[in-house]
């Protein structure tokens, strides 16, 4: 399978992008779906922003770095890669944070209404944020399984929330046919782009979804907490309010009134000072994935992940997969079943191939195609068929878990 897969990074046109990734040598990096690769540009553009504008021009690069609107310009770099317009998305805070503020901005917009919808086995903070709303009375959590969420679509749900792409497997809903049931039945939608957003392509406007977050440190290579984003389609901006009244997200915030009044565009979901150091890095993670085109980055992922199924097969590997096996049904990884999956996990490490581990039994390989090169696939694939004809992930030290998996 290796001439197999010269051949084909022979004829990639991404194949150069790799070159501008810092990569360590003698590792085969599988877990960009958890945090992406370091753009070589960035150490240098952070110098930049840390000896000039913050070390000589000081305060003053709030206004000559232009540090006051790089919420806004981040976000609106952000915003054509998800399917939206500039003056919808802005990069602040956490994921966490921004679906805190836009479960409540939706909820106050849908009086009468308190439950908040969403699936079993949700990438856990999306559940814990209604369950905290919850326990202030402002919510009701109602989880249906995924072919039952349309029949729970009813009169006292104010919210659907879902991941377009799941965390674990990374089979993807359909976010037009739900929006659109969701709306048939008067409810509003906040998608989680996390393990879709600069992997897949994604039209926020085009399926008419209300809200949107997402983070910046998977495959916008933005860097460990990274500042996430978060979208507030047009014809919402207007009644929308989030209850994290910072100054940042006053109408004037340099006017320093006692009494808030909200900005009137995206910027109200700006809250405390942003981070400008975060900022910085993410813009040139975002930069990076928009001059490659994720249309194309997409198109290579699937490639990428039908070459290592079939490296896999070629192995005699038959893994229990648990992502979908049409690559258009899937974001930008594979996942296994497999009882002693973080010994495999582990084993794969020690070897130089990182993955990750899902509890309690999921392998997840992810697929990040900015950097990764077919010849990867297929060395991936001969170390996994050796880590199980050795026998070498019964090893007792594979098997004790750290306090990261």
């Amino acid at each position: 399978m290796q001439q197999r897969a010269r051949e084909l990074d022979a004829a990639d046109p991404l194949a150069t992008y790799r070159e501008r990734f810092v990569l360590p040598e003698g590792v085969i990096y599988l877990d960009g779906n958890s945090l992406g690769c370091l753009p070589k540009a960035t150490p240098a553009r952070l110098a930049e922003v840390v000896a000039q504008e913050w070390g000589q021009d000081l305060i003053r690069s709030w206004n000559s770095a232009d540090w006051i609107t790089m919420p806004q310009r981040v976000g609106g770099k952000i915003a054509p890669l998800v399917g939206a317009q500039p003056h919808e998305v802005i990069a602040c805070d956490s994921t966490s944070v921004n679906l805190f503020k836009l479960i409540s901005a939706a909820l106050a917009m849908q009086p009468g209404r308190k439950v908040v919808l969403s699936e079993p086995g949700n990438f856990p903070t999306d559940l814990y944020m209604i369950a905290g709303l919850e326990k202030q009375g402002l919510a009701e959590r109602r989880l249906a399984e995924r072919g039952k969420l349309v029949d729970a679509l009813d009169d006292g749900v104010a919210l659907l929330m879902l991941t377009h792409a799941h965390y674990k497997t990374g089979e993807l809903f359909d976010m037009v046919d739900l929006t659109r049931a969701a709306h048939e039945a008067g409810a509003l939608v906040l998608w989680d782009l996390s393990h879709s957003g600069g992997a897949l392509p994604v039209g926020l406007d085009a399926c008419r979804a209300d809200f949107a977050v997402g983070c910046g440190y998977k495959y916008f290579n933005g860097g460990p907490g990274a500042p996430a984003y978060a979208y507030v389609a047009e014809r919402h901006l207007e009644e929308a309010r989030q209850p994290l009244t910072g100054w940042f997200g006053h109408r004037a915030p340099f006017a320093f009134s006692d009494d808030y009044e909200a900005a009137p565009g995206i910027e109200k979901l700006l809250c405390g000072t942003p981070p400008i150091l975060g900022l910085a890095a993410l813009e040139v993670g975002v930069e990076l994935i928009a001059e490659i085109g994720v249309d194309r980055l997409y198109a290579k992922s699937q490639a990428l992940s039908e070459f290592f199924r079939t490296c896999l097969a070629a192995h005699g590997l038959d893994l229990d997969l648990v992502s979908p096996t049409d690559p258009a049904q899937r974001g930008s990884q594979l996942s296994f079943r497999h009882p002693e999956a973080y010994a495999l996990s582990q084993a794969l490490i020690a070897r130089g191939v990182i993955g990750d581990f899902r509890d309690p039994d999921i392998l997840r390989l992810g697929f990040a195609p900015a950097y990764l090169r077919f010849e990867d696939m297929a060395e991936a694939a001969r170390h996994l068929g050796e880590v199980f004809a050795s026998g070498e992930w019964q090893r007792p030290e594979y098997s004790q878990r750290s306090a990261v998996t």
